[in-house]
């Protein structure tokens, strides 16, 4: 969908087509919420009265829920806070910790502030709102909060992962008891689970080749539900209308009380997915979701529910299928088709959702490493997970299985929607205060209005608790368990890595050839250290009396913005005397951004090293990050003007060349290695094939040239990686609870998730492990 953005999306051209899009990718569970709303907030099947008090209250607060929610909250207000284009719970993070203190990533950089996504509003903060902002930095615990908030919101995201396909396709095919009433619960089980299979089993093949019926299914599904319910009113009961007035809200809640109260729980249902809104902002345009919601499907929502309860007015026994009973026998047969169709296309695009949500946790290091497939190469950021495909799978059954009742999945389901909800309103109060930088009072007006509504709603869920809704309770506290003990254990194992990295003062009294003998090739030593060497170095270098003449020190880490820009990408500095031949590369990655396993990371390195090296006459125009050392002195290379670099693609052998200056000079052959991975590694594909030319120009600094030529000539020799392979243990004075977390919960994450090597597509024959034992 990323494509579709290179449109003019302030045309109205443009803007028609992103809606379009729109309605396949982000309304798909939103509009099939008629299918069980009424079911569930009636499901204590309750004696109605004859002037229909209940089912227009209901209808009265399905209509202003509708409209302060996806419409006023986040329609005029929340779709306001993206973050260059993006949405979502991350984005709200991210902007946070842009423009406050606020993020718990250890590695971050002054530099990382020159990326052209880093975007800050430079306008005066008004002194209360610098206040709080100092209060929020201030306070450790308070940015802990802030990150367990976050992670509550993710995990019930991915609740909403398990129980949006169980719940949405067990509604749409328990259609067939209005035409067959005869047949057995277990058939219609049996059906669901079936649907269920196949749709998660399809989840590897991606969206790509059947994603353009998507949109015409839910505007068929629409249509159907719309013109259903425009032919209820007319027909049984064009007197619904008069339910838009609050005055049914507070007949019905006198009327009810307690019971009206406790009934909010299914009514909220009627707003699930309106979170996508905000979460799939980076696929479209804010015009183009507002013009998709308030155009077409508002309205088509609103007469459906309108039709329903026209419907049920005059059929009070039906209450348990309005929806299904509703419709005329005419038609019966094509809307079940469509609406099975659109449950199946709702539930697609939150499993899809839930894939991106934990692939970004795993970016910014709050999820085990997990092995993550692009599915499409046209639509950015699509992707498929195939353990947590298979998880959710699993769960889903159970859950569809184990309670066979929409009513007791719509108890756990609202729990779920409406805790990310309220989590997107703490953080949006926040945003305004900070990024916003508007008035604190402004702030507690959106947070009092909008969180007391939603507050509302999640106590009338709760009471539900033991009818379902603890399901969303047990898995939002396993995810969050997992996700904060993994980012608990990977800042310790950080901070051990900061306090006992190698002294600068012992690295150069070893003098240039380290006291150990310097042997042909590169070495790339993998860490989590922006600054400094880590100890693995050390511990390496004491027990083997060799090392590569070229060390590279790389680190990937990530920054809180959403993309990173290629040409940005790559941070090149120098360890030590340049004598050393020691360098750190630093490639920085956003929370979205994608790290393709046939990335020519070899080449792309060795190019940027060059280009580093060449720049190197030119010190005063590298930026700093100011840290005080020379090694913290890093240059963006990719957009180093004027380096004399450029790449030839020859077709002769499928070769690529990179050239230093002038081409046409003496070059060198690929290095051995090279058909030794590919038939030792056939299933990492086809490498490209690369050739360097140094420059014949006089010009070039002798110094310089020597330093490529060394450069290059270590290319050839070949190329090894050393990576840490770590055993975290919590020191012997720590707590009871920490040393379960650690030494049992992390260790067992850490055994069980994607390895380091396989993760970073290092190739095994050039791999070299250095085993220690972190204490923390």
């Amino acid at each position: 969908m990323k494509v579709e953005k290179g449109l003019q999306q302030n045309s109205f051209k443009a803007i028609l087509t992103l809606a379009y899009q729109s309605f396949g990718v982000v309304y798909g569970d939103l509009s099939t919420s008629p299918l069980y709303v009424y079911r569930s907030t009636f499901s204590q099947k309750w004696q109605l009265h004859e002037d229909d008090t209940e089912i227009l209250g209901v209808l009265s607060f399905i209509f202003y829920t509708l409209t302060l929610i996806p419409v006023m909250k986040y329609i005029f207000i929340v779709l306001s806070a993206d973050d260059n284009g993006e949405g979502g719970t991350f984005a709200l993070y991210s902007l946070l910790c842009r423009h406050a203190k606020l993020s718990m990533l250890p590695n971050q950089q002054t530099i990382d502030k020159e990326l052209s996504t880093y975007k800050l509003d430079q306008d005066v903060m008004d002194n209360k709102c610098s206040k709080f902002k100092i209060f929020l930095e201030k306070h450790k615990n308070g940015r802990t909060a802030l990150l367990i908030v976050v992670l509550l919101g993710t995990s019930m995201v991915i609740g909403d992962g398990i129980l949006t396909p169980a719940i949405s396709v067990l509604s749409a095919v328990s259609g067939i008891e209005v035409a067959a009433p005869n047949l057995h619960d277990h058939v219609i089980d049996l059906i669901a689970c079936i649907v269920l299979v196949g749709l998660f089993a399809l989840q590897h093949f991606g969206t790509r080749k059947v994603a353009f019926m998507f949109a015409p299914i839910v505007l068929a599904w629409l249509f159907c539900i719309s013109s259903i319910g425009i032919y209820n009113i007319f027909r049984w009961n064009p007197h619904v209308f008069c339910a838009l007035s609050p005055y049914y809200m507070y007949n019905y809640l006198s009327k009810m009380g307690t019971a009206g109260w406790a009934s909010l729980g299914g009514i909220l249902l009627s707003i699930t997915g309106t979170e996508a809104m905000f979460a799939d902002l980076g696929h479209f345009s804010r015009s183009s979701i507002k013009v998709a919601f308030t155009c077409v499907v508002y309205p088509s929502l609103v007469l459906a529910y309108m039709g329903q309860a026209a419907y049920l007015s005059k059929h009070h026994g039906d209450i348990q299928m309005s929806f299904y009973k509703s419709i005329p026998r005419a038609v019966f047969w094509p809307v079940f088709v469509v609406a099975t169709l659109a449950s199946v296309v709702g539930s697609q695009a939150v499993i899809s959702a839930t894939f991106s949500v934990i692939r970004q946790c795993s970016a910014l290091g709050c999820f085990p490493r997990v092995k993550v497939v692009h599915t499409s190469k046209n639509i950015y950021g699509q992707v498929y997970i195939p353990e947590i495909n298979w998880i959710l799978l699993i769960l889903c059954l159970a859950i569809t299985i184990g309670f066979r009742d929409t009513i007791l999945i719509g108890h756990a389901y609202g729990i779920a929607v409406i805790t990310v909800m309220f989590v997107t309103t703490c953080l949006m109060s926040l945003v305004i205060v900070v990024v916003w930088q508007r008035s604190i009072l402004f702030a507690l007006c959106f947070l009092v209005f909008f969180g007391s509504i939603e507050l509302l709603y999640i106590s009338a869920a709760l009471v539900k608790v033991p009818e379902g809704g603890w399901v969303p309770l047990v898995l939002s506290f396993i995810f969050m368990a997992i996700m904060y003990v993994w980012h608990y254990g990977t800042k310790k194992k950080y901070e051990f890595d900061v306090q006992n990295k190698v002294s600068m003062k012992w690295l150069l009294a070893l003098g240039p050839s380290l006291g150990i003998v310097r042997v042909p090739g590169i070495g790339l030593i993998y860490t989590e250290l922006v600054t400094g060497v880590p100890p693995i170095f050390s511990h390496f270098v004491t027990n083997l009396p060799a090392f590569h003449e070229v060390l590279v020190f790389v680190c990937i880490k990530s920054v809180p913005v959403p993309y990173v820009p290629p040409q940005e990408r790559f941070l090149i500095g120098r360890i030590g005397p340049k004598e050393y031949r020691m360098y750190r590369c630093i490639l920085r990655y956003g929370y979205k951004d994608v790290r393709k396993d046939d990335d020519d990371f070899e080449n792309q390195l060795i190019l940027s090293i060059g280009e580093f090296i060449q720049s190197g006459a030119a010190q005063s125009k590298i930026p700093s990050t100011n840290e005080g050392s020379d090694d913290a002195k890093m240059a963006v290379v990719g957009t180093t003007a004027g380096s004399g670099m450029n790449l030839i693609v020859s077709d002769l052998e499928d070769m690529e060349q990179f050239s230093y200056g002038t081409p046409g000079c003496k070059s060198f052959s690929v290095p051995s290695l090279q058909d030794l991975l590919e038939i030792e590694s056939p299933h990492l594909g086809r490498k490209k094939r690369v050739k360097f030319e140094l420059p014949k120009s006089p010009d070039v600094d002798p110094d310089i040239r020597d330093e490529l030529r060394e450069l290059i000539d270590a290319r050839e020799a070949g190329i090894a990686y050393i990576i840490g392979h770590s055993y975290v243990q919590a020191k012997k004075s720590s707590s009871l609870l920490k040393k379960f977390a650690v030494d049992v919960v992390y260790s067992f994450l850490r055994r069980n998730c994607r390895g380091s090597a396989v993760a970073l597509s290092i190739p095994h024959i050039c791999l070299i492990e250095v085993g220690m034992i972190y204490y923390v």
